[in-house]
């Protein structure tokens, strides 16, 4: 038996997720339909002057030119055997879609579990990153992305990604029992996943052009969505409009809602179901990296609104995974070892609270 069961109960959703579909590891994955498009976004004022189609891009000064601007990209598959909801995956800081495709050492991600559930998987990358880079001005973020705010170079940060991401202390290190991928080619795979943002992130922005990807969703399958978002973007997943959102899961979200607040209110008012999941390394994390600290924070915060929501008459809860016996997981617990297991309880989750 893997080694993340560790408790009766886990021990019972262990022999239930051999049931799944999503055990099927070597059945291919019939696809029905596929393919991508954009949502939300806006389109720039022309520069001034008139447009001279003769010197077209040869022209320096743009004269007339507008840009199509911050909107999401999403890659979309349809399973040829559909049932149940369209799920729809949004990554977190310095990270894609891709995140959600494929693990460092090569096994299938969770929109592929999903797929074998028979979810359509819709794979967004927010405005401003990735395959929806396209935005009116370079990032200024000085804390984050580059050295100053009139900077056009970016800051590294592998070590203190790695650090805050709670994989290990010190890269290449990895904490007792941990389920994230060993050896040097899953440490590089792992590292250049990560992307820049090309400008500013601003989650408010983010959460308009979400909440048409979540539209655009509805109208193509009919169903609002389950969205499963990651860190970063588990604060545009509170700043999306909920009426076509069916459930949220959060994945180690940035934070979560304040009671009382207009994103608390919205979600409670539309009845959204919402589920936070938390991994490993925080209670146990070493004391003197100021990550831990954060980390505790966001995982108390989490069952705090949790407690306030259900009493307000939602329904939420959070799963602190070593507390339910499953250890060694990371902030990417969703491309870790125990990813597929994981993905299962989330599957049973959706079809316990989501109608």
């Amino acid at each position: 038996m893997n080694r993340i069961f560790k408790t009766t109960a886990a021990v019972s959703l262990a022999a239930a997720w051999l049931s799944l579909p999503l055990c099927a590891k070597d059945k291919p994955i019939s696809i029905a339909r596929q393919g991508l498009f954009s949502s939300g976004g806006s389109v720039t004022a022309p520069v001034p002057g008139s447009f001279d189609e003769t010197k077209n891009w040869l022209d320096a000064t743009r004269a007339g030119n507008t840009a199509h601007i911050d909107h999401a990209n999403v890659f979309f598959q349809i399973p040829a055997k559909e049932k149940g909801l369209p799920v729809v995956f949004l990554h977190g800081y310095g990270q894609s879609r891709m995140g959600w495709q494929t693990t460092p050492d090569g096994r299938e991600g969770w929109s592929d579990f999903f797929l074998r559930a028979g979810h359509s998987v819709f794979l967004v990358d927010q405005p401003r990153r990735g395959a929806a880079g396209m935005t009116a001005q370079m990032t200024t973020d000085a804390f984050l992305d580059t050295w100053a705010e009139n900077s056009k170079d970016y800051k590294p940060g592998d070590q203190a990604w790695y650090t805050h991401f709670r994989i290990g202390r010190v890269a290449p290190q990895r904490y007792e029992g941990s389920q994230f991928p060993a050896g040097e080619e899953a440490q590089n795979q792992f590292f250049r996943q990560m992307t820049v943002n090309t400008g500013n992130f601003d989650a408010a922005l983010f959460g308009e052009s979400l909440g048409a990807v979540l539209s655009d969703v509805r109208k193509m399958t009919g169903k609002k969505s389950v969205y499963i978002t990651h860190s970063a973007g588990g604060r545009v997943g509170w700043q999306t409009p909920a009426e076509n959102i069916a459930a949220i899961v959060a994945v180690e979200p940035g934070g979560t809602p304040e009671a009382g607040s207009p994103e608390y209110k919205k979600l409670l008012a539309a009845n959204v179901p919402v589920l936070v999941i938390m991994g490993d390394y925080i209670d146990n994390g070493p004391a003197d990296i100021q990550s831990t600290s954060f980390w505790k924070n966001v995982r108390d915060g989490a069952v705090a609104f949790a407690a306030q929501y259900t009493a307000d008459g939602g329904t939420a809860e959070v799963w602190d995974l070593p507390k339910m016996g499953i250890i060694g997981n990371s902030h990417f617990l969703f491309q870790e070892l125990n990813n597929k297991e994981i993905a299962v309880l989330v599957e049973q989750w959706i079809g316990k609270n989501v109608k």
